[in-house]
């Protein structure tokens, strides 16, 4: 990821966070999809009202779609509202995609959504990541290092 994409994101005013796929899995590869939204969800994600939790990609027939994600409906939406946890296409180049299909084809291997944000345009951005489940532990490793830390920032803060 360059300089500029990261200022983006940092700057977006939506960040939807999957912070559970961070614990669980060791990211391999990451990638920025597009997303294929209908009638008022992106208001919704502009309000903040969407979450990535227990949310997983999978490709079927050249196609990248992502489950699970909930975007919640748009609060001043009439019957045109969209369905909360429908399944959306994800917008990859075919090398990309056909990259991650190889991919997973290795045991233990998944394709997990780790951010949506807006990108300068407002559009809806998704970064994905080609991930290897971690173990016990290694959960118990990360569990132990986040801990070091907020010892560490609280020492700091301290003094």
């Amino acid at each position: 990821m360059n300089k500029e994409a990261a200022e983006q994101r940092r700057r977006s005013g939506v960040r939807i966070r999957n912070k559970k796929a961070s614990f669980e899995y060791f990211f391999v590869e990451e990638y920025t999809a597009g997303i294929v939204l209908t009638g008022t969800e992106i208001k919704s994600i502009r309000a903040g009202k969407a979450s990535l939790a227990d949310s997983y990609c999978y490709i079927a027939n050249g196609e990248i779609w992502v489950k699970g994600m909930n975007i919640s409906p748009y609060f001043y939406g009439s019957y045109a509202n969209h369905e909360a946890k429908r399944e959306r296409k994800l917008l990859l180049n075919k090398r990309e995609i056909r990259r991650l299909e190889e991919a997973c084809k290795a045991p233990g291997y998944t394709i997990v959504p780790t951010l949506v944000f807006l990108d300068k345009n407002g559009r809806a951005k998704m970064d994905i990541a080609l991930a290897r489940g971690k173990k016990l532990y290694d959960k118990r490793q990360s569990l132990k290092e986040k801990e070091d830390k907020r010892e560490l920032d609280r020492v700091r803060k301290h003094y």
